[in-house]
């Protein structure tokens, strides 16, 4: 079993940035890849947001966060975090780590106009 925990979700301006951070714990997480997604409401759907390898040698960022946001671990802390830079009103969600099909109950992120 795996357990989440992310922290760092908050009211940002428009244009300010953030990071998120996700520390794992359980069987052998570190092994797995981690995505990130963002929920916009109970119920919704969990959107991909960005992922990484196991080893954070490489990440994946999708469209429209290509270029704007970032994701890299810390495998001796358990820690995935989430860099995420020129914020706009639209990536208002709750964003939830994922790894090995178990998720966190995720972090609010606000941004205001």
């Amino acid at each position: 079993q795996v357990q989440l925990v992310e922290s760092g979700g908050d009211v940002v301006q428009a244009g300010g940035s953030l990071r998120l951070s996700c520390v794992g714990s359980g069987v052998a997480w570190t092994i797995h890849p981690v995505t990130w997604r963002r929920r916009l409401a109970p119920g919704k759907p969990r959107e991909l947001v960005a992922s990484i390898t196991t080893s954070g040698g490489s990440f994946s960022v999708q469209d429209p966060w290509k270029g704007l946001f970032t994701v890299t671990r810390n495998n001796t802390k358990n820690t995935v975090y989430l860099q995420m830079n020129h914020l706009k009103p639209e990536d208002t969600g709750v964003y939830i780590c994922e790894s090995v099909n178990y998720y966190g109950q995720g972090t609010q992120v606000t941004v205001t106009s």
